[in-house]
């Protein structure tokens, strides 16, 4: 048997191995190529029964992923809850097997990653903030029957189980969006939620219900406070904070275009390229986190991790690059990258080179900005959002009622645009669509 804790044996035999091939008419050359391999399989054999159940598992865990994926998946995800980056593979693995994941909700959502006619619906436990016991309170209450409405919610969930910071983590995971309300508002608004859900819970340790006593009272409708909408990169960033990954759209999507003209790869892309000696390439990425340490040489490097459309990945910079790109690193910002990378057993190694703004390069590239209106009601809005002056064209076109035309009336100021702008027009109430050409 060969194993790890013998390697050193191994090592000492060598000598005595290749005399003796060596007198029995192997040639040296051959003699230690044959031992390598043998010292390679010490680092890591399997006697045959070892490997033999192995295999029966192997062979099991395949078949039910070929024949049962939903199941399966839903399964792996539940099993690794607590793991998000194993999560997010997961998710991946079942939207490439053409398996939809519904996002969490108050309205579909479970504690384990439940299935569905080819879908696996998001645990709600998955959340982070969220505990087991909210999960089974809220999923009980539903269970007794579906919410109608966010007051119905409020009103039938006890606070002191489903409290603040559940409520905040399960809007920004957008466990709420199934009752119409904007995130932004409900995250301004949690503290009445609270309200209202202390008040229903008062009132029906009074005992109050309407004079047949039958059902409880009608709740009163619930004002949200008015708040201005998150942009994409805020709205996703706090559902990163929650999730532990980009569900309803990434940061990089609006910027598709920018990084094709700058021949930027993902990171899957980059991975095998770099398998196959590649040393250095540009990457894009959203940073997720970012950690600052001392070296033994007393220095500062940083360790910042990413995201893109194609998995997450961590890169190292030191002291002079650590302190010109610092402000640009911090979480929820999306940049671009010059790395060198080495491949190491370990893993993908890489180090920073060079940091670019995403949203500064994509502004230099856009040229015209169209943003299509019915009546003049969002203008102000527009006019607030366009602040900084730069090399873009505006144009407000106005759609004629009927369906008999446009007009069109460019502006005569030029302005910096962008992605993150687009977005921000496509947020004003009373903006059909954003152009961005």
């Amino acid at each position: 048997a060969m194993g790890k804790k013998i390697r050193a044996e191994m090592d000492k035999q060598r000598e005595r191995f290749v005399s003796g091939a060596v007198e029995r008419g192997v040639t040296k050359q051959q003699a230690d190529f044959i031992f390598d391999l043998l010292a390679k399989f010490a680092d890591y054999g399997f006697n045959k029964s070892h490997a033999a159940a192995y295999a029966v598992v192997s062979y099991q865990t395949a078949y039910l992923k070929a024949h049962y994926p939903v199941e399966f998946l839903a399964a792996s995800m539940t099993y690794d809850m607590a793991n998000t980056e194993k999560l997010n593979d997961f998710r991946r693995d079942a939207i490439r097997l053409g398996i939809e994941v519904v996002p969490p909700s108050v309205m579909t959502s479970y504690r384990d990653f439940e299935v569905g006619e080819n879908r696996i619906y998001y645990s709600l436990a998955a959340i982070k903030g969220v505990g087991d016991a909210a999960v089974e309170h809220i999923v009980e209450k539903r269970k007794e029957r579906a919410f109608k409405n966010l007051e119905d919610f409020c009103a039938r969930v006890d606070p002191k189980i489903v409290g603040k910071r559940v409520l905040e983590s399960l809007i920004c995971a957008g466990a709420f969006d199934c009752f119409g309300h904007d995130r932004a508002a409900l995250f301004a608004g949690v503290d009445r939620l609270m309200g209202m859900a202390a008040r229903a819970a008062e009132d029906a340790a009074l005992g109050q219900a309407d004079i047949f006593g039958s059902a409880a009272i009608e709740p009163q409708k619930l004002h949200l406070p008015a708040a201005a909408q998150w942009l994409p990169a805020e709205k996703l960033h706090r559902e990163f904070q929650v999730v532990g990954c980009y569900l309803s759209a990434h940061p990089l999507d609006d910027y598709r275009q920018t990084l094709e003209k700058m021949r930027v790869q993902n990171w899957g892309e980059f991975q095998a390229a770099v398998k196959r000696g590649a040393t250095a390439g540009r990457l894009a990425g959203t940073v997720t986190a970012k950690q600052e340490r001392k070296t033994r040489t007393g220095n500062k490097m940083g360790i910042v991790q990413f995201s893109d459309a194609s998995g997450q990945y961590e890169a190292v910079l030191f002291s002079e690059a650590l302190a010109q790109y610092r402000d640009l690193l911090e979480p929820g910002r999306s940049v671009v990258i010059m790395v060198s990378a080495e491949d190491r057993p370990e893993g993908i190694n890489l180090r920073i080179q060079t940091v670019q703004s995403l949203e500064d390069e994509a502004s230099r590239m856009q040229k015209a900005l169209r943003i299509y209106l019915r009546d003049p009601q969002p203008i102000q809005a527009i006019s607030s959002q366009l602040t900084t002056r730069g090399e873009g064209q505006v144009s407000l076109i106005v759609i004629k009622e009927g369906g008999l035309g446009e007009i069109e009336v460019g502006l005569p100021e030029r302005y910096r645009i962008s992605p993150q702008i687009a977005a921000a027009m496509r947020a004003v109430p009373g903006v059909v669509d954003v152009e961005l050409v």
